[in-house]
């Protein structure tokens, strides 16, 4: 396909988005409607589509609408491309110009702020409060790509030897501050999930800030670990690979933990999943972490539709089910045992005003150790605290905690 072509794909695939559809499964209906397109111009159009999402705003603007063509053309003209060279009216490249569209854009210095960050107005509030001064440059690096990141799997080898072995395959990677086990990838990304050390269980794709969580959680050989919302397991390998204890995954949706074993086999680790009813009798637990369900607004940048489709309905109807999470998993843990609460999110009424509910609900439970990053520390968006029974609250590093 021309460059053009992927473009106009990318057009036609917005528009449906704009009406509606989700996006991964347009994306999906495309690629295998349109079987001549390889492997490359699926992933070329699949960043365009991406990358729009994430400049919704600022792109409808700069291209004077916010439909398909629209947004293509604005993100054209935030790269300083010349959109003449893709709007060419040649087969399968998108009709030319019209002259309202040539119309010069207004700057984006001159757009209102949230415009111009790619805000949602509908959450700005809550944002403005929930980050203070980091407002702006947490919205500026949502705007852009995330990096992929590895988590090496310590229980199988080291920081440096998976490293090594991914640069036997092209894969280049430097190691991240956020987590002793992290790798940032930093060439040719595509090429892990086909490499040796993956099919090997020596890494593990998984965001940096998400393994700095999965560090702050207690843990010790041999304990008794709940993963109480584990989904595909994420968190629960992450613990795993620190230590050798004895792992639990639940999620109210068991489907979401189809992939678990195979991860978990691949790992080396052994994973006992439970079910509702499988739950009373496995407790009490020393560590059961709540990875709850949220708005997602820590890792807009990895699924920058929901930046767009998340507004305060689906906020107060997510504390609410937090809460309830939190209510339900505190009984499963064991005396001395600890109890975790994180999220992938931004917004302070899902975080630190979520453990002070529950404080205020459970007397007698403290916070042990707490921590809140955003994209500015390297990684996504992330919330984190300990909770036990009658211990002083320590701070652990990251930026300044907000309690909203």
């Amino acid at each position: 396909m021309t460059p053009s072509a992927r473009h106009a794909a990318a057009i036609c695939i917005l528009d449906d988005w704009l009406a509606g559809a989700p996006v991964e499964r347009l994306l999906t209906t495309w690629g295998r409607q349109n079987r001549y397109a390889g492997a490359k111009d699926r992933a070329a159009i699949r960043d365009l589509v991406f990358e729009v999402l994430r400049c919704r705003q600022s792109f409808a603007a700069l291209g004077g609408a916010d439909t398909g063509r629209g947004l293509v053309l604005g993100l054209l003209r935030s790269a300083g491309a010349d959109p003449d060279t893709v709007f060419t009216g040649e087969r399968h490249a998108p009709a030319p110009l019209t002259e309202r569209e040539r119309a010069a854009p207004p700057p984006l210095t001159d757009l209102p702020e949230e415009i111009a960050c790619d805000c949602p107005a509908d959450l700005a509030p809550v944002l403005r409060e929930s980050l203070g001064a980091d407002f702006r440059p947490v919205m500026e690096a949502l705007r852009r790509r995330a990096a992929v990141f590895l988590r090496a799997n310590l229980r199988r080898t080291t920081r440096d030897a998976a490293a090594a072995a991914l640069a036997e395959e092209g894969v280049e990677t430097r190691p991240h501050p956020l987590s002793p086990a992290a790798l940032e990838v930093t060439a040719n990304a595509r090429r892990v999930q086909q490499s040796r050390a993956y099919a090997e269980g020596l890494v593990e794709l998984q965001d940096a800030a998400s393994q700095a969580v999965a560090d702050l959680m207690p843990l010790a050989p041999g304990d008794r670990v709940l993963d109480y919302c584990a989904g595909g397991g994420g968190k629960t390998l992450a613990l795993a690979g620190r230590v050798a204890a004895r792992f639990h995954a639940h999620d109210a949706a068991p489907e979401r933990m189809r992939d678990l074993p195979v991860r978990a086999g691949r790992a080396g680790v052994e994973v006992t999943l439970l079910g509702a009813g499988g739950l009373a009798a496995a407790e009490p637990f020393d560590l059961v972490l709540c990875d709850v369900p949220c708005t997602g607004s820590g890792a807009w940048r990895r699924s920058p539709e929901a930046k767009w489709r998340t507004g305060p309905a689906d906020l107060a109807r997510l504390t609410e089910v937090q809460a309830q999470i939190l209510d339900r998993a505190a009984p499963l843990v064991g005396p001395g045992g600890a109890l975790g609460y994180a999220t992938c999110s931004l917004i302070g009424a899902e975080n630190a005003a979520q453990v002070a509910a529950f404080l205020a609900r459970h007397p007698g439970w403290t916070v042990a150790a707490e921590r809140r990053l955003t994209p500015l520390d390297g990684g996504d968006g992330f919330y984190a605290a300990v909770l036990r029974r009658g211990q002083a609250a320590v701070r652990a590093g990251g930026a300044p905690l907000t309690h909203g």
